[in-house]
């Protein structure tokens, strides 16, 4: 079977992860215990995920001029990812992530540096491009222009588009109706919607509100979505021993952008993506901790 060929339009970041054993309050300083530095950025991510998950990959971003963006670049090239149309940014600094990694979770800063020079034109510049796509899988680490942009140019083209919609903000009505299936978590949904975030709703509450197709990623409790006919549907979580959750959404979507592309049911292709996010999680680090495609089917078998 030919490999699917997936278009990755994102952010590329460097990702400084500090472990610690409690969260520091307002004002206060501790002591860490360990520090790591990797390749990052939810497009970067994300393109990591699926080549590793058997797809081909072209990656589209911004890196800036620096030692942090010939890293990145040498890491996608080494997982065999079409780095071609990734542009570098004179006199720009390559984008940051700072993530604190405490009692299995995590929270993140970034700072996109170079991310935010990915503009329209660029997209427009790459028709070609899109047009050989079996999808394109976009987040919202670079300018929302952009998104929109990639998002009219994929329709215009019958490219099906995944849009994890992080960092979240609310979304225009037109733009949901483009897009193939959205991927937010439970937090990210409530804020697409326009909905207050301190009102409980339950998963299923959620979901329902939203009109059109969507796989919302429940973190330990695997994932939730509707089915063709509207149906409600759950893929529990695995049980694993998790040492950091930083890139088990960019492997969740990866994971389900490859399936959906080789023609997998919404079904098998969820089922696939928990799998593999869950596995994700059991190293450090967002792309050293992605799996690849044997792992993840080892795994499924053992777990059956």
């Amino acid at each position: 079977m030919a490999k699917p060929k997936i278009t990755v339009i994102g952010s590329m970041n460097i990702d400084m992860v500090t472990e610690t054993e409690i969260m520091p309050n307002q004002g206060e300083t501790i002591f860490g215990s360990v520090f790591s530095s990797f390749t990052g950025g939810k497009g970067a991510n994300q393109a990591v995920a699926c080549a590793r998950l058997g797809a081909e990959v072209t990656m589209i971003g911004c890196v800036g001029e620096d030692h942090f963006g010939k890293q990145l670049l040498d890491a996608l090239k080494a997982e065999g990812i079409d780095i071609v149309n990734v542009k570098t940014v004179p006199h720009n600094s390559t984008g940051i992530a700072t993530i604190t990694v405490c009692d299995n979770d995590n929270r993140i800063i970034v700072i996109p540096g170079a991310n935010h020079n990915l503009y329209p034109e660029d997209i427009m510049s790459l028709k070609e491009i899109i047009a050989e796509s079996d999808m394109v899988l976009l987040q919202q680490e670079i300018p929302f222009v952009t998104v929109q942009a990639a998002i009219k140019l994929a329709n215009e083209l019958s490219v099906p588009v995944i849009l994890n919609p992080a960092p979240a903000i609310k979304l225009p009505r037109e733009l949901l109706d483009q897009v193939y299936i959205m991927t937010p978590n439970e937090y990210e949904l409530a804020i697409l919607l326009g909905l207050d975030e301190k009102q409980e709703r339950t998963y299923e509450q959620l979901i329902e509100l939203y009109p059109q197709r969507i796989v919302m990623t429940g973190g330990s409790k695997g994932a939730f979505y509707k089915s063709l006919d509207g149906e409600m549907k759950h893929e529990p979580g695995k049980k694993v021993e998790a040492v950091d959750t930083t890139g088990a959404g960019d492997t969740f979507n990866g994971a389900l952008a490859v399936k959906l592309s080789e023609g997998s049911t919404l079904a098998e292709a969820v089922k696939f993506a928990v799998a593999a996010s869950a596995l994700s999680v059991t190293k450090l680090g967002a792309q050293s901790g992605m799996p690849s495609r044997a792992e993840v089917v080892r795994f499924m078998e053992a777990q059956a």
